[in-house]
């Protein structure tokens, strides 16, 4: 048996693989944005943490919209 599909190749059904590369690249986004908006606030912790914990965007996301916008209100307030 020669044949070369995805199938065959790993033994998991096209539609798995599909879903592993789009949370991959969900995750992908994601991280890239999180560390972007670390690295620019000069963020060094969150930076690590989102740069070594991979959650599939879930810290990444949190980090975004909830707690950056925290060290902001924190600065303007100070």
């Amino acid at each position: 048996m020669n044949t070369t599909s995805i199938d065959s190749m790993w033994g998991l059904p096209t539609w798995a693989i599909w879903t592993i590369v789009i949370l991959g690249l969900w995750s992908a986004i994601w991280k890239a944005l999180a560390l972007y908006r670390a690295g620019t606030r000069h963020s060094k912790v969150w930076f690590v943490v989102l740069f070594v914990v991979n959650t599939a965007g879930i810290l990444e996301i949190f980090y975004l919209f909830y707690f950056s916008k925290l060290a902001g209100v924190a600065k303007k307030n100070s």
